[in-house]
């Protein structure tokens, strides 16, 4: 067995740590688009 797969930094499940890194990323560009939108609406 491989010396790095003894001795695992993190027992956490990866689908999780995925799916929260998803959550933020697409919470971000959301964000980005709503101000984006409230900037276009208050230019015109």
């Amino acid at each position: 067995m491989n010396e790095f797969e003894k001795n695992v930094q993190s027992k956490t499940n990866d689908a999780v740590e995925s799916g929260v890194g998803f959550g933020v990323s697409f919470g971000f560009f959301t964000v980005m688009f709503i101000i984006a939108t409230v900037i276009k609406y208050i230019g015109s």
